[in-house]
């Protein structure tokens, strides 16, 4: 007899949210055997990621993972427990590239984003109708393509505006997704799951077996954290990192 969450799940939230973490993790991968072991290519793919090919994918696939975490928000029980748990990976991450590399630590990577889209969303957002979401969601987006222009404007001396886009010269980060733009389509997922999910039922009719993928797709978060340290401890046995 199958669990009685398991029967509540959306099965093609869990199918996309899979995907767009296995394509997360195929692109680090790609990073770190570029960074760490300077092949060119792996697996037929360039390890050259400052392409426009592959800024685009990255676009794609993380903004699809953050999309899927503002729908999930709209029937989400407790979204406090939700910010609660990104909250605590963030702060782990943080804590866990700093110490590996400073000069380039995780302050506001993809989860850190997440978190506080989430509390954001709880504060201002949750009980505002799907509309006034998207028009919101609309502005941050459209004010994320004036963010390079106002960076160069400005002189930012100070790490408290990098939540929000503005960072001084010598900023750099292994992940960095400032709320502008992102916290706008986080906010676009949550519009889309109210008006796609209201009924908290899956568009699927028939369901379907359940794939490799929807199970990544149920523990994304994990995988998130775990990946990057099982791939570079693999690298350190093969001695291609030191500590």
């Amino acid at each position: 007899m199958s669990k009685p969450a398991s029967r509540t799940r959306i099965w093609e939230i869990d199918f996309l949210r899979g995907l767009s973490i296995i394509l997360m993790v195929g692109y680090h991968l790609l990073y770190d055997v570029g960074d760490f072991i300077g092949l060119k290519t792996f697996l037929g793919f360039s390890t050259d990621l400052s392409t426009l090919p592959w800024l685009v994918a990255q676009n794609f696939f993380a903004g699809l993972f953050v999309v899927l975490s503002g729908i999930s928000s709209t029937f989400s029980r407790n979204n406090l427990h939700r910010f609660a748990k990104f909250g605590a990976v963030a702060l782990l991450i943080t804590a866990v590239t700093y110490v590996f590399d400073s000069s380039s630590a995780i302050y506001f990577g993809i989860i850190h984003c997440l978190a506080v889209s989430i509390l954001i969303f709880i504060l201002a957002f949750q009980k505002r109708k799907p509309a006034s979401r998207a028009i919101w969601g609309s502005l941050i987006v459209i004010t994320g393509f004036f963010m390079p222009a106002l960076r160069k404007a400005l002189t930012v001396k100070t790490s408290w505006l990098i939540p929000l886009g503005l960072f001084s010269p010598s900023f750099a980060s292994l992940d960095y997704f400032p709320l502008i733009p992102w916290f706008g389509i986080f906010l676009l997922g949550t519009a889309l799951g109210q008006w796609l999910y209201g009924s908290q039922k899956s568009l699927i009719s028939q369901r379907l077996p359940e794939t490799f993928i929807n199970w990544c797709g149920r523990h994304s978060l994990l995988i998130y954290l775990i990946h990057q340290p099982i791939i570079i401890g693999f690298f350190y046995l093969l001695g291609y990192v030191t500590f």
